[in-house]
């Protein structure tokens, strides 16, 4: 039996005197008044589940926000987690090192795309984002370009909520209540394949978006530091997805117009899109596969396989000598975190990293993504589905009112959170972005547990638009 005093009921009191949570409005969990979404407390993980004070599993379907890779406990990275403890759990990043961030470091620069020589550690998404920024503008300015102090981001798109990363995103939702503090981008449309014309394919699509990113340069590349996007999808945005072949456009205006090209593959980084990192599926000039080298990437989430938090921004020698010189010259990078280049996060990232190196990773992913996608077929046709739309691991259902016209139901309404309600129900963790629904579980679930995922999925659907 649950002891009372340490049961879900219990726990989530405690919790709700004085504790307040991200992107959540608390008085949703309310449970004096209208609150009607549960407050859950989690006391252990296995595997793609996690389990409640209560006993009840859940299946993890979004890898608790797109961190988690190889389980929960699991038994591997924890064990390198402990040695590391052991040993060295923390020291100053600044005139001192340790052997897990030069390892770490070596690996990144191994396995990232060519060209990217240099890591510079940071402890979340959202400040790798701000590091990068910062860092383009810095190299201008150190190269006699101070008038270069704008950012192009793309229509949609999302990159964090710290002031720079929320500068140069595109979703209201975040935004909107901030903007009176944040940088303005200019802002380039999106090559979302939602946003096809009736007949345009998706590479066309991309064409036409990197056509207006032209005119966009050729009238601000002066004033541009970077363009910044999510390469292939833009996750908070809605998962929107894209033609790979917008990225080998934009790697090449870059080049043209001399603004730098910051990939932000925090979520879709390390596997999530069927290739390790999303760049790699830009196809060279011949229209085969080659993949592009941006000026800077920016990693997180899956890097310690959503043990501990950790990012690392890798760039090229060039930008990176930019900054190198006497220290009277003022051109060094001054930027830092407390926990910059942490031992216990950089050792657990570097056991993620082996498990791609000593497992079939990236080969199960393929299959386990053909299985969810025709799982999802069966979606194609309901009449409040607008969209079913899937790159690799990462699969998503846009939820309307009307399919022909695309008409949103009102979001007053909550039409995704009756589908978040449903899944917990039934033992499966589905958190939607507003009415889209979508799929990002551990690389270690089953096709069985897919099926639970996509099962529960349809159902709460279907409750969610009955009425």
């Amino acid at each position: 039996m649950t002891n009372l005093a340490n049961g879900n009921t219990a726990l989530a009191a405690r919790d709700l005197r004085h504790v307040w949570h991200p992107c959540t409005q608390m008085h949703d969990h309310d449970p004096t008044g209208s609150g009607s979404v549960p407050m859950l407390p989690i006391v252990r993980g296995d595997g793609a589940w996690l389990v409640d004070a209560n006993g009840k599993r859940y299946l993890d379907g979004i890898s608790s926000w797109w961190t988690n890779l190889f389980g929960h406990a699991n038994p591997r990275i924890a064990a390198a987690l402990a040695e590391q403890a052991r040993t060295l759990e923390h020291v100053i990043f600044a005139g001192f090192t340790h052997e897990p961030a030069i390892a770490l470091a070596e690996e990144l620069t191994r396995i990232t795309p060519p060209g990217l020589d240099r890591v510079f550690y940071a402890d979340n998404g959202s400040a790798a984002i701000e590091v990068a920024l910062k860092m383009s503008f810095h190299y201008w300015l150190n190269q006699g370009h101070g008038e270069k102090t704008r950012f192009i981001a793309l229509t949609g798109s999302y990159h964090g909520e710290t002031l720079g990363a929320l500068s140069v995103s595109d979703v209201a939702l975040y935004r909107k209540t901030y903007a009176p503090l944040l940088l303005t981008p200019f802002l380039a449309p999106s090559a979302d394949t939602w946003q096809a014309e009736p007949g345009e394919s998706p590479e066309q699509v991309a064409m036409r978006a990197l056509a207006a990113l032209r005119v966009l340069l050729e009238q601000h590349a002066h004033e541009t530091c970077a363009v910044i996007v999510e390469p292939l999808v833009q996750c908070a945005g809605g998962m929107r997805m894209y033609h790979p072949a917008y990225l080998s456009g934009l790697r090449a205006l870059c080049d043209e117009f001399a603004v730098h090209f910051i990939a932000d593959e925090i979520a879709v980084g390390f596997g999530r899109t069927g290739t390790l990192f999303a760049c790699e599926q830009a196809p060279a000039a011949s229209g085969r596969g080659g993949g592009v080298s941006p000026d800077f990437m920016c990693l997180s989430k899956g890097l310690t396989g959503g043990f501990l938090p950790l990012s690392a921004v890798l760039t090229s020698e060039a930008i990176y000598q930019a900054f190198y010189a006497e220290y009277a010259a003022g051109k060094a990078f001054l930027h830092s975190h407390s926990y910059t280049g942490n031992p216990l996060a950089c050792r657990v990232a570097l056991e993620t990293l082996a498990i791609f190196r000593d497992e079939p990773v990236l080969e199960r992913n393929r299959h386990l993504a053909v299985h969810l996608g025709r799982r999802l077929e069966a979606l194609r046709d309901h009449p409040h589905v607008a969209d079913v739309r899937q790159t690799g691991m990462i699969a998503a259902v846009e939820l309307v009112a009307d399919k022909a016209s695309r008409r949103p139901f009102p979001a007053e309404q909550r039409r995704g959170l009756r589908v978040y309600l449903h899944g917990l129900e039934h033992g499966v963790l589905l958190r939607p972005l507003g009415d889209v629904i979508y799929f990002m579980p551990p690389y270690v679930v089953s096709a069985a547990e897919i099926d639970l995922l996509v099962d529960t999925a349809i159902a709460g659907i279907e409750r969610a638009v009955s009425h």
